[in-house]
């Protein structure tokens, strides 16, 4: 299984494409294709039929999977974008932020 450096439920924000500089939270990790679905960012268009869930149909605008790759964890001291270390203390492990050296959570 492949080690990712984000989390569901994580801030981060969007280093490259359409959508840089943008801030969000992570919805969901797709661990095998290396991608996450954050929160009002890649939102694309998709046609939807009619259905008991969504009687109108129509177009609906949804958030599309972005690579982790051009993702980076939010400091939570300083709010600036963070590379971060690994820490394992016994059996847990633990996520440090390199700038200010604080947890996440």
């Amino acid at each position: 299984m492949i080690k990712l450096h984000i989390k569901k439920n994580d801030t981060v924000v969007v280093l490259a494409g359409e959508d840089k500089g943008k801030t969000g939270k992570v919805l969901k990790v797709l661990v095998e294709k290396q991608r996450a679905i954050v929160e009002g960012v890649n939102m694309v268009s998709k046609s939807m039929k009619p259905s008991a869930k969504n009687p109108q149909g129509g177009i609906v605008k949804q958030e599309a999977p972005i690579h982790i790759s051009n993702l980076s964890l939010i400091d939570p001291k300083s709010g600036k974008p963070t590379r971060i270390s690994i820490k394992r203390e016994g059996k847990n492990v633990v996520r440090i932020a390199k700038k200010s050296g604080e947890e996440i959570k």
